[in-house]
């Protein structure tokens, strides 16, 4: 017998804000639902971003209280944090709740104090986690996992990363509708979005850096999954767009050749964006290839114009090599993103406002930047 018979997986977020945008799926909290969905009775995913009636709390409470024993709610972002940890104390105390997520581990120390009818609170990546508490091993016993006891928290130590080879891929069948471009409750495109995970992590050094490290500090090794795995999740994917979701896509060329020879000799027609670095135009043999497989957007960490900051950042490129590999990419037919990074340390309003400038020079079709923390 089954200790769980229905667990709920809910992504609390609505309104107007960054991580409401409903572009893309959560696939964090649906990676949860994946390592769960053999080990208890049934699973329901709800994404409050879709779930108009669910944004009432006291409707989703009803819901709770009547069909769940289980409750998974990930809370990865810092937008809308005060908020949605009033939703949360306003859900079934009598229902064994367990939080997750990026921001969920930096919190958990308030999420506890605010939120009392919590029981648990996985810090870190929780997808060996979730497996032991749905499978009844004692608490203390489970690593990565914060608990009460006697109104007392208890800390258990931290979990080790899990290999992204040993987790299983999301299943889109939980899914209760497609996702689409949508702001302030508007769509915006008729194209359907998703995203798929290839590899977790990142080899590189810069210094700026936390992408590849988790809110405890541990740093994601670069992990590959095997090819054959990417390609049968890909046959579930029924979204027109797809961003591969890896750090970088290009990290292993080898690699990236050959998911691009499979994706074409599948048959496989989808629109892909990726992350990149500029050192993937020393393989144009895989650029072709990759333009003929679907590869439409390049997400590319620039970082800065500046030599000098480049340096400072352990960015490992010139200001001379962007320019270069940018002559190559205005070759091909993809749309071009830059990622920048202003304030840097001795950093001048001047060259901050060189930016955009420079972004036009090397003809960017769109940019971001983000003010150094």
């Amino acid at each position: 017998m089954k200790k769980y018979e229905h667990a709920l997986a809910l992504y609390p977020y609505f309104g107007h804000s960054t991580p409401t945008m409903g572009m893309f799926p959560p696939t964090g909290l649906e990676y949860i639902a994946a390592s769960m969905k053999d080990l208890v009775g049934k699973v329901t995913l709800l994404d409050l971003r879709y779930e108009r009636a669910y944004q009432d709390p006291k409707v989703l409470s009803e819901f709770i209280s009547s069909q769940i024993d289980l409750l998974c709610i990930s809370v990865g972002w810092g937008a809308q944090f005060w908020r949605i940890c009033d939703y949360m104390s306003q859900l079934p105390p009598e229902v064994c709740t367990i939080v997750g997520g990026y921001k969920a581990t930096q919190e958990v120390e308030y999420l506890f104090e605010r939120c009392p009818n919590i029981d648990m609170i996985v810090r870190g990546e929780g997808e060996e986690i979730i497996k032991q508490i749905v499978t009844g091993v004692p608490y203390k016993d489970i690593r990565g996992l914060s608990y009460l006891d006697n109104g007392k928290i208890i800390h258990n130590e931290i979990h080790p990363l899990p290999d992204v080879r040993s987790i299983p891929f999301p299943d889109r069948s939980l899914r209760r509708h497609d996702y689409y471009w949508v702001q302030h409750g508007v769509r915006l495109s008729s194209l359907t979005f998703d995203t798929i995970l290839t590899t977790r992590g990142c080899p590189f050094k810069c210094k700026f850096c936390t992408f590849s490290l988790n809110p405890l500090g541990q740093k994601r090794s670069y992990t590959e999954r095997p090819l054959e795995s990417v390609i049968e999740e890909l046959k579930t994917v029924k979204a027109d767009f797809v961003l591969l979701s890896d750090d970088n896509f290009f990290t292993n060329p080898r690699r990236s050749e050959q998911l691009c020879d499979m994706i074409i000799e599948n048959k496989i027609r989808k629109t892909f964006a990726v992350q990149a670095r500029i050192d993937m135009t020393k393989h144009p043999r895989i650029l072709d290839k990759a333009e003929k497989a679907g590869f439409r957007v390049f997400l590319i960490g620039i970082e800065s114009p500046h030599d000098r900051i480049l340096k400072q950042l352990d960015k490992g490129i010139t200001q001379q090599q962007i320019r270069d590999a940018f002559a190559i990419l205005a070759q091909y037919d993809f749309f071009l993103h830059g990622y920048f990074i202003y304030g840097n340390i001795g950093e001048t309003e001047e060259e901050m406002l060189y930016i955009p400038k420079f972004a036009k020079e090397i003809k960017l079709d769109s940019i971001t930047f983000q003010k150094l923390r």
